[in-house]
């Protein structure tokens, strides 16, 4: 078995043969990654000639050496060659001169239900095999540790069609979808131009909830790495449509009013029709409630199209991928991210794509995850990753360095 430095052609090629990996182990990724500033080196074994395991590896300069990371690989088609990968990762993060080497391996330690309970048997021998090779582990954890989930949210999509997308749902989403529908709301691509639109998206959600959003220009250059395989993708309205919609639907529902109305003159004992026209009639007056909310966002934004909600999303052979999104909360009756959702999916059927990962989750099952509940609407179910893996080629050097910084910090 052999340790090599591959060629982007063998790393992609080798990419394409895999059913299980992750978008973060990809080209497109390594472009990214340069334009970021990191240094980019594709590795991989061979047994007897053949490619049996590879991975992405990113670097960048950090006092006394190089950090580099390995992020959601190695991807593999036998996992009884990841040990020897590892092993020769170690010594090839010690031949370029790596302080430290960090590994987030996409291996799935344990699969769970929507809800949180478990459906597999957890996999300890995962984590053995790399700690038996020297590397520190950070341990199971929820939350968002480093800032990167080990909790993912995931639909199978391999049985769904177009026709069949909506039933697939939760009792929950499709009622959230349909409604979403009613508005009148308009999604699109944003062309590279208008990703400040995107960014300001981004930057308003995370104003909101306390995390550090991306600057523009790494949108820009994700854009320019990924073309056509990442859409950034919003939800846009008019609220004049909007009115106009509301407007149909209220005339239909009057219409359905007068009917019954005109029914019970001739059997005024019909209890259902009873039921039906203070259904209706309820109804009817919740569209006049909306018709004056309508009215009223018509006097803040015009008649122009406003921005509710955007998303980024990522294509590969073996996921579609819900990456980074944002929203305005003073539009959040409007269901905009439902609908982001629902053509993402749809776009995973016509690719082909077998699954769609929704990404993070806190891994906490107590109510308390709204990103969970939002996520749950869909149907999916649950992956747990194993964690980050640290190796220190030059541990004391490592420790040495680590004292001097606690200290000039005094």
């Amino acid at each position: 078995m052999t340790f090599e430095i591959l060629s982007q052609e063998l790393f992609e090629e080798f990419s394409q043969t895999v059913a299980y990996k992750s978008f973060m182990q990809s080209v497109e990724m390594a472009q990214l990654f340069r334009k970021r500033g990191y240094t980019i080196a594709y590795v991989g074994l061979k047994e007897a000639g053949e490619l049996q395991v590879a991975a992405l590896v990113y670097s960048m300069p950090m006092t006394g050496g190089l950090h580099m990371e390995v992020n959601s690989g190695p991807f593999s088609t036998n996992p009884k060659y990841l040990s020897a990968f590892y092993q020769g990762l170690q010594d090839y993060a010690k031949s370029e001169g790596a302080l430290e080497l960090i590994v987030k391996p996409y291996d799935t330690y344990q699969t769970f239900d929507s809800e949180g309970n478990p459906s597999s048997q957890e996999h300890p021998e995962l984590i053995k095999t790399l700690t038996d090779l020297g590397f520190q582990y950070d341990g199971l954890q929820t939350g968002y540790p480093g800032g990167e989930p080990d909790w993912h949210y995931v639909k199978d999509m391999t049985a769904i069609t177009a026709d069949t997308l909506m039933k697939s749902f939760s009792k929950k989403g499709r009622p959230l979808v349909k409604k979403s529908k009613t508005f009148g709301t308009k999604v699109f691509k944003l062309s590279r131009e208008e990703l400040p639109i995107f960014k300001e998206i981004t930057s308003s959600t995370s104003d909101r909830r306390d995390y550090t959003d991306k600057p523009l220009d790494y949108y820009q250059d994700f854009f320019d790495s990924w073309r056509d395989k990442a859409e950034f993708m919003v939800a846009s309205i008019n609220f004049q449509d909007y009115l106009d919609h509301l407007q149909k639907d209220q005339d239909k529902l009057g219409q359905k009013i007068t009917k019954l109305k005109t029914d019970l003159e001739k059997n005024p004992h019909s209890e259902k029709k009873q039921n039906q026209l203070r259904e209706f009639s309820s109804q009817y007056d919740t569209f006049q409630v909306r018709k004056d909310e309508a009215k009223q966002l018509i006097q803040q934004h015009g008649q122009e199209d406003v921005i509710l909600a955007g998303s980024l999303f990522v294509y590969t052979k073996q996921e579609a991928i819900y990456l980074f999104s944002g929203s305005y909360t003073e539009f959040n009756k409007f269901y905009a991210p439902a609908l982001l959702q629902e053509y993402v999916m749809l776009e995973a059927i016509k690719r082909e794509i077998p699954t769609y990962n929704f990404l993070g989750i806190q891994g906490i099952f107590d109510n308390s995850d709204g990103v969970l509940r939002f996520k749950q609407n869909f149907n999916g179910y649950i992956t747990r990753k194993m964690g980050t893996f640290r190796y220190y080629p030059n541990p004391l050097k490592y420790k040495l360095l680590n004292t001097v910084k606690k200290l000039l910090r005094r």
